[in-house]
């Protein structure tokens, strides 16, 4: 979509023109669902947040600032969408020890050439707490501080509910690629050794490499 197909989408949203909302909706639909689903347990959640989310944005529109990104600007706007109903649904799990979470390292983590549908239902298979905080500090870049903030948690928790979340995935990778190992062996194919990658780092790449950040 161009620049200017874009402002006058936007110009139309502005006076409440249901055609207009209908075509911006249709033209950022993958981008938002991408997000929600990134934060959401299932992809009816997902639908149920990014509707909300497109409506906060159809009733805010008038607030956006057109020299700045509009896709930056929505994307925000689903993020924050995606927190509020996490507040509202669920109560934050708090370590036990967030002291030893503090200086827990990130350790390694297996990656047999999983696709992003297999990495993502992995993180939609991750409590909403710990999924939560791995999102916005894995995925949308914010510090501990700025998480516990969003989530009214101390950065002690937000760290602990990091290193659970990346424990529960290295186990959930770790399996998948037995399971491939054990699969192909029993094909009597050739298999190729695990790679051994960085926590979070790699999964941020492989989300920013699939679009998922815009």
């Amino acid at each position: 979509m161009g620049e200017e197909e874009l402002h006058q989408l936007i110009g139309g949203c502005k006076k409440q023109d249901r055609k207009s909302q209908k075509m911006l909706y249709k033209a950022f639909y993958g981008f938002a669902m991408g997000i929600c689903l990134r934060y959401a347990g299932n992809r009816d959640e997902a639908a149920e947040v990014m509707n909300q989310g497109f409506f906060k944005i159809f009733t805010r529109i008038d607030s956006y600032d057109s020299a700045k990104p509009f896709k930056a600007w929505l994307g925000k706007i689903m993020i924050n969408t995606s927190i509020d109903y996490y507040r509202s649904n669920l109560k934050m799990a708090y370590a036990d020890d967030l002291e030893k979470a503090e200086h827990m390292s990130d350790g390694d983590m297996a990656d047999k050439n999983l696709r992003y549908n297999d990495l993502l239902d992995m993180v939609q298979r991750l409590p909403q707490a710990y999924r939560t905080v791995f999102n916005l500090f894995a995925i949308e870049g914010y510090s501990h501080e700025e998480i516990g903030e969003m989530l009214n948690i101390n950065a002690g928790t937000s760290k602990s509910n990091l290193h659970k979340a990346r424990q529960k995935l290295k186990q959930m990778v770790f399996e998948a690629d037995a399971m491939a190992n054990k699969t192909n062996y029993n094909r009597g194919m050739d298999f190729n050794s695990i790679v051994a990658i960085n926590g979070t780092d790699n999964l941020r790449s492989f989300f920013f490499n699939n679009n998922i950040r815009g």
